[in-house]
């Protein structure tokens, strides 16, 4: 079957990427599609930057490996066999469906689109992540956000999550992690409850005052001070109340129930406003930190890249919720 000289796709294959040993028939077949479509090695090897010997190459070794003539060729013009004919038709689309997935990708990579799917601790997630995500949607509106609230460590890879929100000390793994702001802790309870128990004056007198304790921070039951010489104190605690929800201890605590130890973040709001009282302001209570965590990838996409940015906008060092009026 003759080969139309009019029809010279104009579709540039790129050779380079499709290289390798693993790629090598794949390579040898894009070669062959080129020489079809452009009705000459002399114009394929022009098209593809090679030499007409490399092309011709290419072609007989994918003709060797198939154990058939793809190609009548004469001194004046090349036809399709039958077979050459049928892995033609075949192999363009395969090959067409390629640049259109490269392209798709390029896209994506360009600016920030596609679900990103985001795991956040409960309580921050509920008071500082979830408020602006409307924010974050009229500014990247080609983004659709999953937003999945646990306070257990999930696993990114396994459970197909983009990134992560963690708070605390962080565990060695492969995932990268990038510091988004202070994580600081208060002690505080309701001056009705202060005026009724004694306000503490140092932390060992904390024992004798009703604790209220979140079962998944790191030792709940013992409380960590550095006093104003520098000295680490530890004093141990007997919660009257646990709870493995921060949101539902801030409710126990403006009622009065007790005393905690607690992040800022949960109520920087209650002590501007007064339904709080900080005690113990003179001894430092060991801060940790928020971050962000994605698995390892060489190329970070713009969706989670635009996510990062935006929280540690939004967060900063000291954090809004310390600062705002």
């Amino acid at each position: 079957m003759p080969i139309d000289h009019r029809v010279c796709w104009n579709n540039t294959v790129h050779i380079g990427s499709l290289m390798g040993t693993r790629m090598e028939s794949l390579s040898d077949i894009a070669v062959f599609v080129q020489v079809v479509q452009c009705g000459s090695f002399t114009a394929a090897a022009d098209k593809l930057v090679m030499s007409k010997s490399v092309v011709s190459k290419y072609v007989t070794r994918l003709e060797d490996r198939l154990g058939a003539r793809l190609l009548n060729r004469t001194t004046r013009r090349l036809s399709l066999t039958e077979v050459g004919q049928a892995l033609f038709e075949r192999s363009r689309r395969a090959l067409l469906e390629i640049e259109e997935a490269e392209a798709e990708v390029s896209r994506l990579q360009g600016e920030p689109r596609g679900a990103l799917r985001l795991n956040c601790p409960m309580s921050f997630g509920v008071l500082h992540v979830a408020p602006w995500l409307p924010e974050f949607q009229v500014r990247y509106p080609e983004v659709s956000l999953d937003l999945v609230l646990d306070d257990r460590r999930v696993n990114l890879v396994e459970e197909g999550f983009d990134l992560a929100i963690r708070i605390g000390e962080l565990p060695d793994s492969s995932l990268v992690v990038r510091r988004l702001g202070p994580c600081r802790h208060v002690v505080c309870a309701t001056p009705e409850y202060l005026a009724r128990h004694g306000v503490p004056q140092t932390p060992q007198q904390l024992t004798k005052h009703l604790a209220l304790t979140y079962r998944y921070q790191d030792s709940p039951n013992e409380w960590r001070f550095i006093a104003p010489d520098g000295e680490l104190l530890q004093i141990p605690m007997v919660s009257r109340l646990q709870m493995n929800n921060s949101l539902a201890l801030r409710q126990a605590v403006l009622r009065g129930a007790g005393i905690i130890l607690t992040p800022t973040f949960m109520v920087g709001a209650d002590l501007r406003k007064g339904r709080l009282k900080a005690v113990l302001p003179e001894y430092q209570v060991l801060e940790v930190s928020i971050y962000a965590l994605y698995p390892q990838r060489k190329h970070l996409s713009p969706k989670v890249r635009a996510f990062i940015g935006f929280l540690a906008e939004r967060i900063q060092d000291p954090p809004y919720w310390e600062t705002e009026p």
